[in-house]
């Protein structure tokens, strides 16, 4: 360490002639001490709560704007999709109604609005990609955002918990 402080009290000396060895070292505690701290930083989608309706849509919420797309399970049961047919921007959706529609190799699925609202945006990349949502279904598979209307219609949704328990029940 003294080996340090004699080598910035040289380097300070030649770079500012006047400064003093005294003026070096009255500057500086006599002891160093080195702290070591620990961060995190998440991301909104490590952060967000997904909801999840029992036609097998899920919705996270960002304040009044909804992010909607279709749960693992769904992508799954539908196999590869092939077309998608999103919400243009500007409609409006009204909660459980059809909105678009997802087509696969085996199937066609409607897509159902999980709540009331103004799409403000629809996933493009989805449109000329429609395996995103199988190979991403939470994350660049996402299919819509919303900008909600009636914050009260989250209520009825289901937690991740509930809906895998929905899941293992005969009704889904």
């Amino acid at each position: 360490m003294a080996k340090v402080i004699a080598q910035m009290v040289k380097y300070t000396a030649r770079t500012f002639p006047h400064v003093s060895r005294e003026t070096v070292f009255t500057r500086f505690p006599p002891k160093a001490s080195l702290v070591v701290s620990r961060s995190i930083t998440t991301t909104r989608c490590l952060n967000a709560v997904r909801l999840y309706t029992e036609k097998h849509e899920w919705i996270t919420i960002d304040g009044k704007v909804g992010i909607v797309g279709i749960s693992n399970y769904a992508q799954e049961a539908l196999g590869d999709v092939v077309y998608a047919q999103l919400p243009d921007v500007g409609a409006t959706i009204e909660k459980e109604a059809e909105c678009g529609a997802l087509e696969s190799v085996k199937a066609a699925s409607e897509l159902f609005s999980p709540v009331s609202g103004k799409v403000i945006e629809k996933n493009e990349d989805v449109e000329k990609t429609p395996g995103l949502v199988n190979s991403s279904c939470y994350e660049k598979g996402w299919l819509f955002k919303v900008e909600i209307n009636n914050p009260e219609e989250l209520k009825n949704l289901m937690s991740e918990e509930t809906y895998n328990e929905y899941l293992k029940s005969d009704k889904s």
